[in-house]
């Protein structure tokens, strides 16, 4: 095998990682790192925050998620995947993403990301508009997951 035609791990990684979050319908998040594969199906920022708030580490996994803008990727930027792919990233995402030095794949770039209903921007990222720094941006958008969580509990 000539040096022109080898892969790296990461790359690698980053490959299964997209192949079994396209495979996967309910995945939502799916992470690799060698022989370590974890696949999550919650939605928005959650597993993240989670990982965030245990203090845990992404680095050297390849990380594919369903759909990155700018709150995941502040998230992302704290726990230092060395990949991340998403069908649908925006401008801003990828921008935060290589800041951090994260490499980016995607398959459509966007201005940004739409809410669930579609008919306006993601309220995670829109809570982080105008947050640069990561660590801020944990309590932000802890506040809005916890406003989210009171207005569909009422």
């Amino acid at each position: 095998m000539t040096a022109s035609m080898s892969v790296t791990s990461a790359e690698t990684d980053l490959e299964l990682a997209r192949a079994l979050l396209i495979a996967n319908k309910e995945a939502t998040l799916v992470m690799v790192r060698g022989d370590e594969v974890y696949t999550s199906t919650e939605r928005g920022v959650k597993p993240l925050l989670r990982m965030v708030n245990e203090g845990r580490s992404l680095a050297g996994f390849a990380v594919a998620d369903k759909v990155v803008g700018k709150a995941p990727a502040l998230l992302y930027a704290i726990l230092g995947p060395s990949a991340v792919f998403s069908p649908v990233m925006s401008w801003t995402g990828r921008a935060v993403l290589l800041a951090a030095g994260i490499a980016t794949s995607y398959d459509q770039l966007v201005a940004h990301i739409q809410n669930r209903a579609n008919d306006g921007q993601c309220p995670m990222d829109s809570s982080v508009a105008n947050v640069y720094d990561p660590y801020e941006a944990v309590d932000v958008l802890k506040a809005a997951l916890s406003r989210m969580m009171g207005r569909t509990s009422a």
